[in-house]
């Protein structure tokens, strides 16, 4: 079909609700989620088809099986004059385009507008009656998602009818948190694979991905397929730097770029607090460790750590019996000594044996490895963190994620009250991949961790979040709420619909679009980072993406500069 070929034209509709076309190709030529384009005098409308709907003139035509009884080209005449279907379509936007080109008037427009072309603005008028309806050609697609060709516009899937490219804007889109959602097997993992890949090659931002299964950092197996998968530190050797999780450990049978061991004198009393939930800690917790941290300082853990559960016996002085008490380097000795719950102390000794085990709690690291992932990101190279095969429960994650974001929150705060200070050496913009999110971000704990905090203020700090998960409705609202782009796959859940389309306009209408989905390689792209919202067929990650992104055949030497981080 020729996209500049009308589809139908205007009979109904308004600002409150989805504009109604009459439309005159075979129903089956459009589909639900298509880009269409409405032009009316000097204005051109863009919208979104959300609904077939048939209908007919009477009744009767539609009960009535005219096709068996009357000679086929009759009954197609009679069908075309009483038979239809009508398109749903969601105004989104509106771009001033001028009077007719070639005209006196639009040469005086073009004047009037040569420093600053209009852009699209959101809907506030409608198109007249009868105003003709097409599909959008890839320029309309360009007009409003940006040209492939300009710098900063990263393709991430083309339209389903068509296939032309859409965009999103790399320098938009790490302005504000950003989350890419959908149910367990629609491709996730691949999706932000590929849009990790588009941000390390536009390299304006430096990521840091909390690596819960280790995905992301060396070359993996597809479970479905069998097929290759390709790690970014294979095309960004250079820029990327896979860090471990413990001395030793290793990622797919491979060594890491250096290992994080976590010292104790690092872990706070508000870092245990947060596990609150994981490690079932009791209401008299923080009690207890404001009490450790009294008496020990930054030196508590490795101090609690140390202690034991021992009695020893002892003879009294007035009776003379024995009797037993607390050995002196106990749980119940140092509690006493400093007016806690001896039951309660010991009770949170017993629940932090869990991290009094890990291997990668040491009382003196080898290496200030925590500095060291600070220090790769303020220059500019992205850090993956694997946390290997030793080290994937949630507690690890937990734990891990918590403490090192808390740094890298105080640490980018310095840096950008000194920019606003001295305006030099501004701060690098940073994205943090957070996997199953809703761990670290679900309502109980929102409100404490730095993950909420990150959500809702530090893009000031420039720093934001790329939240993935398949149940954003166990996400803290307010944290949903301030993301500003959002990518989702297939939802069979309507919370978790409900959640992903809170906050957006026309979300009724886009409910349904959202679960008919293909299960695999279609997204919704809705939001603050988009225009408008759109379903696209997703890129595939494959061999032709990678040559697609950084070209084949010889490199140049400004490439291979930008390949080192020059």
């Amino acid at each position: 079909m020729s996209e500049d070929k009308p589809i139908g034209y205007i009979v109904g509709g308004g600002l409150k609700e989805s504009f109604r076309a009459r439309l005159t190709v075979p129903s089956q030529e459009v589909q639900e989620g298509a880009f269409v384009v409405i032009p009316s005098g000097d204005w051109q409308f863009y919208g979104l088809v959300t609904d077939l709907q048939l209908g007919a003139t009477d009744p009767r035509f539609a009960d009535e099986q005219s096709e068996t009884r009357l000679p086929p080209s009759l009954a197609q005449a009679l069908h075309g004059q009483t038979l239809y279907t009508n398109l749903e379509i969601l105004p989104a936007l509106m771009l001033e385009r001028g009077p007719e080109p070639g005209s006196a008037d639009y040469l005086a427009w073009m004047e009037e507008h040569a420093e600053k072309m209009p852009r699209p603005l959101p809907v506030k008028t409608v198109p007249p009656h009868h105003a003709q309806v097409r599909m959008a050609s890839g320029g309309d697609i360009a007009e409003i998602f940006g040209d492939p060709a300009e710098k900063g516009n990263f393709v991430i899937g083309t339209t389903r009818e068509q296939g032309h490219p859409v965009c999103i804007n790399l320098d938009r889109f790490v302005q504000r948190s950003a989350g890419v959602f959908g149910a367990t097997g629609t491709g996730k993992s691949f999706l932000t694979r590929i849009v990790l890949a588009g941000l390390m090659q536009h390299n304006k931002a430096c990521v840091l991905v909390f690596d819960m299964h280790n995905e992301y950092g060396y070359d993996d197996t597809a479970s479905d397929s069998g097929m290759r998968v390709i790690g970014l530190k294979s095309k960004f050797a250079s820029r990327v730097r896979v860090v471990g999780l413990g001395g030793g450990t290793t990622i797919r049978d491979k060594a890491p770029d250096f290992n994080l061991e976590i010292a104790m004198g690092d872990i706070t009393a508000a870092d245990i607090e947060l596990l609150t939930r994981e490690l079932n800690l009791k209401e008299t917790t923080p009690t207890t460790l404001h009490a450790l941290y009294a008496c020990f300082g930054r030196d508590w853990f490795r101090h609690f750590k140390g202690m034991n559960r021992d009695e020893i016996e002892v003879e009294d002085e007035k009776t003379g019996k024995v009797k037993k008490v607390p050995h002196p380097d106990s749980v119940a000795a140092w509690a006493n000594s400093n007016g806690v719950n001896s039951m309660a102390a010991e009770a949170l000794h017993d629940k932090l044996r869990r991290l009094f085990d890990k291997e990668y709690i040491v009382e003196k690291p080898a290496s200030d490895s925590i500095g060291e992932i600070i220090k790769s990101l303020e220059a500019g190279r992205h850090v993956i963190l694997s946390f290997g095969q030793t080290y994937e429960t949630d507690l690890d994650y937990l734990l891990v994620s918590i403490l090192l974001t808390r740094k890298i929150k105080q640490v980018w705060e310095n840096k950008t009250n000194s920019f606003r200070a001295n305006k030099k050496d501004e701060p690098r913009q940073l994205v943090i991949v957070v996997e199953e999110a809703h761990k670290l971000l679900n309502r109980e704990m929102a409100g404490q961790t730095t993950f909420a905090a990150i959500a809702r203020e530090m893009r000031k700090y420039y720093v934001t979040l790329l939240i993935i998960d398949q149940r954003p409705s166990q996400i803290d609202d307010e944290v949903m709420s301030q993301l500003g782009t959002r990518i989702s796959g297939w939802l069979g859940d309507e919370d978790d619909i409900h959640a992903v389309l809170s906050g957006l306009s026309g979300r009724e209408s886009l409910r349904g679009m959202l679960a008919r989905l293909q299960p695999k390689e279609e997204v919704l792209l809705l939001g603050w980072g988009v225009p408008m919202p759109l379903p696209v067929k997703s890129r595939r990650y494959d061999d032709q993406f990678w040559k697609e992104l950084l070209g084949g055949g010889k490199r140049t030497i400004d490439q291979n500069l930008k390949e080192l981080g020059f």
